[in-house]
């Protein structure tokens, strides 16, 4: 499916505050992705964030010299300095070993445990729909899997009280997600203008230093290329720089499939 930026709508503010959770399956992920929209919330909105890193980051070199422990403790640092710089002091790793991350019920069951304990309203996680993404990438099978397990910890998971009763044993009360964004998707239906908050994700981009390098390196290389990036797809929706999601509503009354497509045809046609 072929997005119609034409027809993206905006991500409207929210008045109180509000907590999220951020999903990713690798540190730096949320850097590339979201970081931005995360640090306009936070700052704009007065919203509090938990990021959950599921995979341990391990398998992030090929340097022969690099040991997996030392590259584990190395981008344990590094994240937390790039969550700090937007303002995100909760940062929960679930260790799972990096490149070969499965939607297990285990890792299910782990994200619903956080999103029952830190109760958000919004929840952020990689599209477990995506394989291809334009002409030269294929998705990280971690990226997918750590959508999935998401996806499904937001619903059922996390707001049905049968499922996972040894949360209950725990003390961890169902609770129901109010929204649902998929980032690195193809089928964006928002988009949100992070031009207010782009030196920040850059910031926070910049203390992945082992993946992407320092000085030169980083301002010819990763940070080069995502200004353009989001310079792009902030040209498609008509500001300076944005960040794209599909959103799914849970707290609004469920419309009739018809009407949803109804709507979304009248959109496109008016925007041709």
């Amino acid at each position: 499916m072929t997005a119609n930026y034409e027809a993206l709508q905006a991500i409207p503010r929210r008045e109180e505050p509000y907590h999220i959770v951020v999903t990713a399956a690798h540190h730096d992920d949320i850097e590339f992705g979201v970081a931005g929209s995360v640090a306009r919330w936070i700052r704009e909105e007065g919203a509090t964030a938990t990021y959950v890193i599921i995979t341990d980051g391990g398998a992030g070199s090929n340097d022969p010299d690099m040991a997996r422990g030392q590259l584990v403790d190395l981008r344990y640092s590094e994240q937390m300095e790039a969550a700090a710089r937007v303002g995100v002091h909760d940062v929960r790793f679930l260790g799972y070993p990096d490149g070969c991350l499965e939607a297990s019920l285990a890792l299910r069951r782990d994200i619903t445990r956080i999103i029952r304990e830190t109760k958000p309203y919004r929840v952020v996680c990689q599209d477990p729909s995506t394989v291809f993404a334009h002409r030269a990438y294929v998705n990280h099978p971690d990226h997918r899997a750590a959508g999935e397990a998401s996806v499904y910890a937001v619903f059922p998971s996390a707001e049905t009280r049968p499922i996972f009763p040894e949360l209950l044993t725990e003390g961890f009360e169902p609770h129901k997600v109010g929204e649902l964004y998929l980032n690195l998707t193809q089928e964006p239906t928002h988009y949100h203008d992070i031009s207010s908050t782009i030196d920040l994700k850059m910031a926070a981009l910049s203390a992945h230093v082992s993946q992407i390098g320092a000085g030169d390196d980083f301002e010819n290389g990763a940070k080069k290329w995502l200004m353009q990036a989001n310079r792009d797809g902030g040209s498609l929706v008509g500001v300076e720089y944005a960040e794209h999601f599909r959103v799914l509503k849970f707290d609004e009354e469920r419309e009739s499939w018809f009407k949803e497509e109804t709507e979304r045809r009248e959109r496109e046609t008016a925007a041709k």
